[in-house]
This record gives C-alpha cells, sequence and structure tokens, in this order.
C-alpha cells in the first residue's frame, strides 16, 4: 500500500527518526545528512562552549538564525535571552537607538527612557542578522562595542556594560563590500572570528526527504492536517534548484497541506514550476467545478462506454446488454455490482495504489477512497 509506505518515508515515524539523527535541538533547516550540514553541526559544536564571536555566511533562506539559536542553546549562554535583530529592515536613523536605547528627551518622541537590544540580551547572545546592511556610521559605533565592551545610551552619559555574545550573519559578500568601501574592514575582523557557511538547498538535495519529514511532522504539531509526498514527487522536488532555500520549500510544504489534507501529493499536484517527471500536466478543465455526484456520472458512463458495445450486439456475447426483462430490474443494484466490479479491476491491475486506480477509473481519488469506503473495499 503506497500511502502507509509514504508514510513511512515522509511521515509521522519520521519524527522518531529525527530524534535519533540529531542531539538535543537541531532545528529543521539543520536536518540532514549531507556533508554540508554535517559540517554545519560539527561547527556549532565546537564554538558554542566558547565565547568566540560568530559570523554566519549563506543565501536567504538557508537557516541562518537557526544557526545562531542552536550555537545560543549549546552554549554556557543558554539560560540568558536569545535577542535578534535585523539590521537592514530597521531605519538607519533609528538602528542607534534600537541597539543602545535611549534616555528620556533624547529626541523628539522619546518620552521614556528605553532599554536597547545589547541591554536585553544581557547575558546571552545578540544576534545581527543582515549585518552587511548596517550603515557604516553604525558601523563605526558598532565596532566600539565589541572593542571596549561597553557603550551608552542616546542622550545619556552613563556606561553600560555589554555582556553579551555577538553571533552576526549576512547573506551578502562582505570581503567584496570592504574593498567597495561599503564595509568596515576592522569590523569585518572583529566580527569573522569563527565563520560558518551554511550551504544552500541546491547543494544539499539528497536531504530533501528528511527536511519534508521534519516539516510534515511541524506541520501537523501546529495542527496541520497529515499528507504523504509520493516517491514520484520527491524526486520532482529533489530536481528543483530552490532560490529560495529551505524557507520555499517550507512554504510549499504549508500550501500542499492547505490544499490536499489528508491526501497523497502527486507530482500533478505540485505547482507547475517543481514538476520534473513525463507525467502529463494536470488539466482542471471543467472536472474542477463539477459536483461529486457529476463526476460519478461521468466515470459511469465512461465504464459503460469502454465495456460495452452497442454496435453489432454479438448473441453469445454474455457482456452484451439485454432486453429490460417484463418483471423489471432493480438498476442500482445492478450499478452498484458493476461500480463494485470495476473498482475491483482497477485496484488489482494497479496493485493497490489507490491514486492510480482513480486515475484509471476517471475519477478523483478522495471520490473513490469514498465509494471503497462504502462499500467496504480494502486496499
Amino acid at each position: 500500500m503506497l500511502c502507509v509506505t509514504v508514510i513511512d518515508f515522509l511521515g509521522r515515524k519520521g519524527v522518531q527518526l529525527q530524534s535519533n539523527l540529531r542531539k538535543n535541538t537541531l532545528f529543521r533547516s539543520l536536518v540532514g545528512q549531507s556533508s554540508g550540514i554535517q559540517d554545519v553541526r560539527h561547527l556549532i559544536e565546537q564554538v558554542s562552549g566558547s565565547q568566540a564571536n560568530v559570523l554566519i555566511l549563506g543565501e536567504s533562506g538557508t537557516g541562518k538564525e537557526v544557526v545562531a539559536r542552536n550555537i545560543h542553546y549549546h552554549s554556557a549562554r543558554r539560560s540568558g535571552p536569545f535577542v535578534p535583530v535585523n539590521c537592514g529592515a530597521i531605519p538607519p536613523d533609528l538602528l542607534e537607538s534600537e541597539l543602545f536605547g535611549h534616555e528620556k528627551g533624547a529626541f523628539t518622541g522619546a518620552i521614556t527612557s528605553r532599554k536597547g537590544r545589547f541591554e536585553l540580551a544581557d547575558g546571552g547572545t545578540l544576534f545581527l542578522d543582515e549585518i552587511g546592511d548596517m550603515p557604516m556610521p553604525m558601523q563605526v559605533k558598532l565596532l566600539r562595542v565589541l572593542q571596549e565592551r561597553v557603550f551608552e545610551r542616546v542622550g545619556g552619559s552613563s556606561v553600560i556594560k555589554a555582556n553579551v555574545r555577538i553571533v552576526a550573519a549576512t547573506h551578502r559578500n562582505l570581503e567584496s563590500m570592504i574593498q567597495q568601501g561599503d564595509f568596515r574592514e576592522d569590523l569585518f575582523y572583529r566580527l569573522n572570528v569563527f565563520p560558518i557557511e551554511m550551504p544552500s538547498l541546491r547543494e544539499r538535495k539528497e536531504d530533501i526527504p528528511l527536511l519534508l519529514q521534519e516539516l510534515l511532522a511541524r506541520m501537523e504539531a501546529e495542527g496541520g492536517q497529515p499528507i504523504c509526498f509520493a516517491p514520484r514527487s520527491v524526486n520532482s522536488l529533489m530536481e528543483h534548484d530552490w532560490p529560495g532555500n529551505v524557507r520555499e520549500l517550507a512554504n510549499l510544504v504549508e500550501r500542499m497541506v492547505i490544499l490536499y489534507p489528508n491526501s497523497l501529493v502527486d507530482v500533478n499536484h505540485l505547482p507547475v514550476k517543481y514538476r520534473y517527471s513525463d507525467i502529463p500536466e494536470f488539466q482542471p478543465e471543467m472536472n474542477a467545478f463539477k459536483t461529486i455526484e457529476e463526476q460519478e456520472r461521468d466515470a459511469l458512463d465512461s465504464i459503460f462506454a469502454e465495456n460495452f458495445s452497442f454496435e453489432e450486439p454479438e448473441l453469445d456475447n454474455h457482456n452484451a446488454p439485454q432486453s429490460l426483462p417484463p418483471e423489471g430490474v432493480n438498476l442500482k443494484e445492478m450499478l452498484a455490482d458493476l461500480e463494485v466490479n470495476m473498482i475491483g479491476q482497477a485496484l488489482d491491475a494497479q496493485e493497490g495504489i489507490v491514486a492510480r486506480a482513480a486515475d484509471m477509473l476517471g475519477m478523483r481519488r478522495t471520490t473513490l477512497v469514498e465509494k471503497m469506503r462504502k462499500y467496504n473495499l480494502h486496499r
């Protein structure tokens, strides 16, 4: 039975499999057995016990924040806060206040004193995401904090000790930015004490089955309905280049859970750009807008057309339609017997694979499942 096989491969049992593959808590972007992701896990284990600054490099969507959280989780600062800051999402004129805080009356609108992210991260880890987008004036101030381990609030004069560990990340090439004058070289060397480079998903495609397994388990834990990915749909996903990396894969899984709850996701269910097999493209036409009763009627018409010939009937052909007897017939029972017979033949022909049997009968998989339940048929 394909669905059971796929569930073993990409379903609930995968949760137990993954718990054996990772130490403590390695989140979903770090799931996998490729050499690249194994190297990342090894580097995390090596650097977590130190206080060294870490610079995480990699494309958007590869899971750089996941690496930062794991470094914090496995460090001696795990009981302290983990405070993330997206340096590219905060306007330059507000970034200083956001990082270092401000005193009351420091600028228009500062009606109260406010702690910055450095103070909020005291005793823990400060994650500076997209550090390559930090404006040059702020780079100078950040460098001073990294050198002297102290800072002052905007509008204040009191010196505050920075008891934080810095983990930074960027998708940019900082060395090229240094040559162009867009990033300070001295700040780069302060941050780049221990670099970790996250591989893109296209460089670790062999991890896609395990990532799907983890993502499906997380979606189900968050209240989503379980789904199964057919092996050929997994193979198709492994042909994709994944410019959006793991984030793109997670979005696709969420979309499939919404569209096909409690279903088998085959190649034709995937968005067109993720189909890389020779299976004909799914064409909904008008069937997508028909009721189940209309689809059933069409399927029966198709069965009659294929199995009975109304041209030149032979008298000794037992499959030819007979004349209506005087006492009449129970058409409902006759059609039910025919339907059971055709479903059984289709399931036998497709070795019990419901999705393929449904295609053979010209109906949706969910319709065939309901009929099997109605007639108490087993796969």
